[in-house]
């Protein structure tokens, strides 16, 4: 019988994740309106936590909750005006990031579906 494999392992793992996530970051720290949301100096604290939460969340280790707890992202965003133009700084800079990746098709549409319904639902200003 075969094992199913996770997102996580199909897509290649951590260091899969350290990529995205790096390059992510690379984007927010040269882009003045979505660093303005980042009050820590260092970018690095951010880049883990958001590392780790991917982590779990497609199936990979759970070293996000033994830190954290429950991850709760509306409730931890809430503190942060998030608008239109946020969401599409936000998902501007993950795109690169995807697309560096070089995933299959499949998995990218997977990964680039639950980044656009995630960045949505962290809206929380009027528009």
């Amino acid at each position: 019988m075969a094992e199913k494999v996770t997102f996580y392992e199909a897509v290649g793992g951590e260091e899969t994740f350290h990529r995205l996530v790096h390059r992510f970051y690379q984007g927010v720290a040269d882009d003045p309106d979505l660093r303005a949301l980042y009050p820590e100096e260092d970018l690095g604290p951010a880049e883990e936590r958001l590392r780790l939460f991917l982590i779990q969340y497609w199936g990979g280790p759970n070293t996000y909750s033994m830190r954290r707890g429950h991850p709760r992202l509306r409730m931890r965003h809430v503190p942060f005006v998030i608008g239109e133009a946020e969401r599409d700084a936000w998902l501007r800079h993950m795109r690169v990031a995807v697309d560096e990746l070089g995933l299959p098709d499949d998995l990218e549409k997977q990964l680039w579906a639950y980044f656009t319904m995630a960045a949505q639902s962290m809206v929380n200003a009027p528009t």
